[in-house]
C-alpha cells in the first residue's frame, strides 16, 4: 500500500478512484482492530525486519521481568527435604510455606531475579531474533525454517544464562526450607567468601545442557503453533497467549530431569548429600545424575514435574504475549515516527 501525506494535486485516475469509492471509515486506534478486519500489511507481523535491536532488546526485558514477578516458583523440587517442608502438590506447598514461614516467605529472592531478567531476557530476544532471521536466509531463504529457529534459541540462551544463572543461584538459595540467608546481599557475599565466585557459575554447564534442549523445543514449538494457529503471522494476542502457553507445557515437561540436577547442584542441599555419603560440594552433570538416581531412582528425575509445567505454562504465555505486544507497539511508533504526515 502507497501511503500520502495529504498533497494536492492528484492525477484524473486518482480523483476518478476516490469518487467511485466511499470514504474510509477513521482508522482505530493503534493496535485496535475493528470487527471482522485482520491486521493489513503495515501492522506489527508484517514488520519484523523494520524492528530496531533497541525494540527487541526492550520488548524482551519487560516481557522478562513480568514473566519472572507475575510467576515465581516454590521450592518443589527438594530432593531430601526437612519433614516439615515435604508437600505433595503445588498448592498445598503455597498454603503451608505462608502458614508456617509467614506470608511473604514465597517471594524471598524475587528482587534479585527481576535485576537479572531485564538484562537476560533483552539478550535472548534480540539475539534470537537476530539469528533466527539470518539463518532463515540461510536455509529456507528467507521463510520459516525449524531447524533455523532450535539453532537461534540454543544460540540465544548461553547468552541468557550467563546473566541469569549467578541470579538463579541466589533465589534458589533463598527459597531453601530454614535459609541461613536473611538478605540477597548476605546470601551474595557468604557464597563468594566461603565457596568463592566459580559458585555462583558451578551450575551454568548444567544450565546450558538443561535450557539448550528447552529452548530449542520451545521456541520450535511456538513458531510451529504460530503456523497452525496463525498462519497469516498478525498481531493476535490469543494466539501468542496459546502459543506460548504449549510451547512452555511440551518443552518443561521433557527437560525436567535436567532441571531436577540443576537444582541440586544450586542449592547442594546438606540432607541430600549426606544421606548418599557425599562430602563437600557436589558438581558436574554426570553426578548430579548418579546423585539423583541414588536419591529416588527414575522417579526423582521427574520430581516436581507438574509445578514445572504449570509454572511454564502461563509464564511463557506471559513472556510470549508481552514481548509481542511491545515489540509490535514499539515498532509501529517507529514507523510512525518516521512517517513524515
Amino acid at each position: 500500500m502507497e501511503l500520502s501525506c495529504g498533497v494536492g494535486g492528484r492525477t484524473s485516475q486518482t480523483a476518478a478512484a476516490a469518487t467511485a469509492l466511499p470514504p474510509p471509515a477513521p482508522p482505530p486506534g493503534p493496535g485496535l482492530l475493528m470487527d471482522g478486519e485482520s491486521p493489513g500489511e503495515d501492522d506489527y507481523e508484517s514488520l519484523p525486519t523494520g524492528a530496531s535491536l533497541y525494540t527487541h532488546m526492550t520488548a524482551g526485558a519487560v516481557a522478562g521481568i513480568l514473566e519472572h514477578t507475575v510467576m515465581y516458583p516454590t521450592r518443589m523440587q527438594s530432593l531430601q527435604p526437612d519433614p516439615k517442608a515435604q508437600y505433595n502438590s503445588v498448592f498445598e506447598a503455597l498454603k503451608k510455606i505462608i502458614r508456617t514461614e509467614g506470608f511473604w516467605r514465597p517471594l524471598r529472592g524475587i528482587n534479585v531475579t527481576m535485576l537479572g531478567a531485564g538484562p537476560a531476557h533483552a539478550l535472548y530476544f534480540a539475539c534470537y531474533e537476530r539469528m533466527k532471521r539470518t539463518l532463515s536466509d540461510i536455509i529456507h531463504d528467507g521463510g520459516n525454517s525449524h531447524l533455523a529457529n532450535g539453532i537461534a534459541g540454543s544460540m540465544a540462551t548461553f547468552l541468557h544464562d550467563a546473566v541469569m544463572n549467578p541470579a538463579e543461584v541466589v533465589k534458589q538459595r533463598m527459597q531453601m526450607y530454614h535459609s541461613p540467608y536473611k538478605t540477597v546481599l548476605q546470601c551474595i557475599r557468604t557464597v563468594r567468601r566461603t565457596e568463592g565466585l566459580g559458585a555462583f557459575y558451578r551450575s551454568y554447564t548444567t544450565q546450558l545442557t538443561m535450557n539448550i534442549p528447552f529452548q530449542a523445543i520451545h521456541f520450535i514449538t511456538y513458531e510451529f503453533m504460530q503456523e497452525q494457529i496463525n498462519p497469516r503471522r498478525q498481531y493476535n494476542p490469543q494466539t501468542h497467549i496459546v502459543s506460548g502457553a504449549v510451547a512452555g507445557a511440551v518443552a518443561a515437561a521433557a527437560t525436567t530431569p535436567l532441571d531436577v540436577c540443576k537444582t541440586l547442584l544450586n542449592t547442594q542441599e546438606n540432607m541430600a548429600l549426606s544421606s548418599v555419603n557425599i562430602t563437600g560440594h557436589l558438581s558436574g552433570m554426570a553426578n548430579a545424575f548418579r546423585t539423583v538416581y541414588q536419591l529416588g531412582g527414575v522417579a526423582g528425575y521427574f520430581k516436581g514435574v507438574q509445578a514445572r509445567v504449570i509454572y511454564q505454562m502461563p509464564s511463557t504465555a506471559i513472556a510470549w504475549s508481552v514481548y509481542e505486544f511491545f515489540k509490535y507497539f514499539l515498532t509501529k511508533r517507529e514507523a510512525n515516527k518516521k512517517t513524515p504526515c
